[in-house]
């Protein structure tokens, strides 16, 4: 356990950007796993959509590093050559 007070204060800081950061890495799986309902449905229209939401939030994910950034570009990629594949 922590006794210093600035060992406390980063321990405080620990534990909150712990819990923003598992808040926002479930918000893009819950996002990623929407447009790949929306193309399991075949659904254009709900998967570009969806899309379009999905990928400035994987961009600002990687930005900020809580993904890798060819994580997010992978991601990206996968899920546009879903899309595309359904209006082809």
């Amino acid at each position: 356990m922590a006794t210093h007070q600035s060992a406390e204060k980063r321990d405080r800081q620990s534990k909150v950007r712990r819990e923003r950061n598992i808040a926002a890495k479930s918000a893009i799986k819950t996002k990623v796993k929407t447009v790949l309902a929306a193309v399991e449905g075949k659904s254009k229209e709900n998967a570009i959509n969806t899309l379009k939401a999905t990928v400035p939030a994987l961009d600002k994910a990687a930005s900020k590093g809580l993904i890798h950034k060819k994580n997010a570009s992978r991601k990206i990629s996968r899920l546009t050559k879903k899309v595309n594949a359904l209006q082809g």
